[in-house]
């Protein structure tokens, strides 16, 4: 049982923490919210001892094993595989100690290790790691390949595998889906369901929170908030409490009659698909949630484009890809206004690739890109972050893009993004992630597309971000053609599905659940299939390492013997070099000496000289051995 009892915490001069109480359960399952800022991360660095509590105390961490997931990871030369499977500290002393004795010749000590290795599972070791980087969508040759030889965003999937690795009682993850797509997080969201300890994670993707976790923690003013259930049973409860509450009436009103006006214009027209029919459902079960949103510092939505064309783009007989080789063929999509796809799709399949040409920044190798007469594209991918001057200020980003634009407009719509004051104003170089999102994202808002492609705009973005944007997507005019691992926001915001699947582009007849459905049922067939194949395949490595160990170990010893006698003449040589050094034994009187040691510096030359063909003798006859 963990106990943080009158936890208080200051980051600088901003007060995180204040009288925070909560206790936590042997099992439990937690996922940890709250605004960009509030407090979490700092949290975790009180739990892994990186951050002393100004007051109170945290109880019950001592004995526990706890595995994390850490933000960054430094460029090594070290395989992947092998940067994962350490994450096991224990299995790497052991792999270490006994490459350090057979590299000694300690053979009978090694045993040991080899007793404990099969103990402890270590010979799986590599297999368990290449399937941990399967799941988390790196592909086939990974695990050889260096660790330096990653992006940024691969890396922190590489420390999520090492965690994920690590035998531990308790497991922190922050932000585990930040850089994954929607099958590496279905494959993790099936992981976790099925990890013994006490889970405690940060996230603000409520599908993931609903799917994996049994309790929220909600940092608010200053305080842990717990309740029990999932994300949507928090909502629920969170509503309830504020609407009694009566805070902020008049803004929840106002809410309430947008969401209502966009049903009622949404029951109108799309009466017809089962996906629209859920996401109807979806949007009448807002409006009776919408009080737990009351508070939310987020309040922006898209601008009715000037003016449009139909089609606004369209992809005939497309090929597309990179360097002459296609990665999709045959690719025909036309965007007209009101348009609104998701797009799914493995890792590597293709996704990217679709919308870089889209936007025109990946030439086609076949086909015709039409792009409309006042086509207007608003894209948002990640290098939009880095793209961003960290030395301008949030309301210079937007003064580059439209000169002409009166200042307090500007700082009226920065506003709506919850860039108030100095944090409009100043430079954006100490901005967290989460804002730099916020930004990219508020510079496209700003130049009014009439065509939306966004690849993953929720990295980063908190739960009431995530909202404000799920309800700006729902009244945007324009077309949406949308990439995300958060199902909630696909869910909600988005008509129809496109699958992208063995070079192909198509219409993804089921809808997410179904997509679900056959993802987890695909790894869950290979768990099937994969167990009496991987324990015959571990026995039959146990089997043959013992064997080829029994076969060598002779040979070994008789290298070991032989060093050991090697080393003895050449210490001898030595001693008789140095007696023969000493002028003294030149003297008349010492005849007899001098003949003796230089009998014996011969019998030692002759005796080095057969003890190094023996040895080389025995080293060929060991790697003949252990090749055959």
């Amino acid at each position: 049982m963990i106990i943080l009892r009158n936890i208080g915490l200051r980051r600088g001069s901003k007060l995180l923490l204040q009288d925070a109480n909560v206790t936590i359960q042997p099992g439990q399952r937690l996922a940890m919210i709250g605004a960009n800022g509030c407090g979490k991360s700092s949290l975790f660095s009180l739990l892994l001892g990186e951050l002393v509590a100004d007051t109170g105390d945290i109880e019950g961490m001592t004995k526990l094993r706890i595995a994390h997931m850490a933000q960054e990871v430094h460029a090594s030369g070290m395989p992947a595989g092998e940067y994962v499977w350490r994450g096991d500290g224990a299995l790497a002393l052991l792999r270490d100690e006994l490459q350090r004795l057979e590299q000694a010749g300690q053979f009978d000590a090694a045993a040991a290790i080899h007793s404990k290795l099969e103990e402890v599972d270590g010979y799986s070791a590599e297999r368990r790691s290449e399937r941990l980087l399967q799941g988390l969508g790196f592909g086939e040759g990974a695990p050889a390949r260096p660790v330096s030889d990653f992006s940024g965003g691969w890396r922190i999937r590489l420390n999520l595998a090492r965690a994920l690795m690590t035998p531990s009682d308790v497991l922190l993850l922050d932000e585990p889906t930040n850089h994954l797509d929607l099958d590496a997080t279905l494959w993790l969201q099936q992981w976790l369901q099925q990890y013994p300890g006490t889970l405690l994670m940060i996230s603000h993707d409520r599908d993931f929170i609903d799917a994996t976790c049994e309790r929220i923690l909600h940092i608010e003013q200053q305080q842990l908030q717990a309740y029990k259930g999932n994300y949507s049973e928090f909502e629920q409860q969170r509503a309830e409490r504020l609407a009694n509450q009566q805070a902020s009436y008049e803004k929840q009103q106002r809410r309430i009659a947008q969401i209502d006006d966009f049903v009622r214009r949404f029951r109108y027209k799309a009466t017809k698909a089962r996906q629209a029919q859920s996401r109807l459902k979806e949007l009448e079960r807002m409006q009776a949630l919408a009080p737990a949103h009351i508070d939310s510092p987020f309040d922006f939505s898209f601008p009715a484009p000037d003016r449009s064309s139909d089609p606004l783009l369209r992809l005939d007989d497309a090929s597309l890809g990179y360097g002459g080789r296609p990665v999709l063929a045959g690719v025909e999509l036309h965007l007209r206004p009101g348009s609104r796809y998701g797009l799914l799709g493995k890792n590597g399949a293709g996704k990217s690739t679709l919308l870089k040409s889209l936007v025109g920044e990946l030439p086609l190798q076949a086909g015709d890109r039409v792009c409309g007469e006042h086509c207007s594209i608003g894209y948002f991918d990640q290098q939009q972050l880095e793209a961003l001057d960290l030395q301008a200020s949030a309301t210079l980003h937007l003064q580059r893009l439209t000169p002409d634009a009166r200042e307090q407009d500007i700082l009226n719509f920065l506003g709506g993004f919850n860039f108030r004051g100095d944090a409009a104003t100043c430079q954006i170089a100490p901005f967290s992630g989460g804002e730099k999102a916020r930004l990219a994202l508020a510079m496209v808002v700003w130049q009014r597309p009439n065509l939306l492609v966004l690849d993953e705009p929720t990295n980063h973005l908190d739960l009431d971000m995530r909202h404000a944007l799920e309800v700006a997507l729902q009244a945007y005019e324009g077309a949406l053609i949308l990439v995300s691992h958060d199902r909630h926001l696909l869910r909600n915001t988005v008509d129809e599905l496109l699958l992208v699947h063995d070079g192909r582009v198509e219409t993804y007849a089921d809808d997410l659940e179904g997509y679900e459905r056959w993802i987890l049922s695909s790894y869950r067939q290979v768990e099937r299939n994969e167990p009496a194949a991987a324990d015959g395949s571990r026995k039959e490595k146990r089997q043959s390492a013992a064997a080829q160990r029994e076969k060598l170990r002779p040979l070994q010893k008789d290298i070991a013997r032989t060093e050991a006698r090697m080393s003895a003449v050449e210490a001898e040589q030595a001693e008789v070099q140095t007696r023969l050094g000493d002028t003294a034994i030149y003297a008349q009187e010492r005849k007899r000496d001098l003949a003796a040691l230089l009998e014996r510096e011969a019998e030692l030359k002759a005796m080095a000289t057969q003890l190094e063909e023996s040895w080389l003798e025995q080293q060929e006859a060991l790697e003949e051995l252990a090749n055959s």
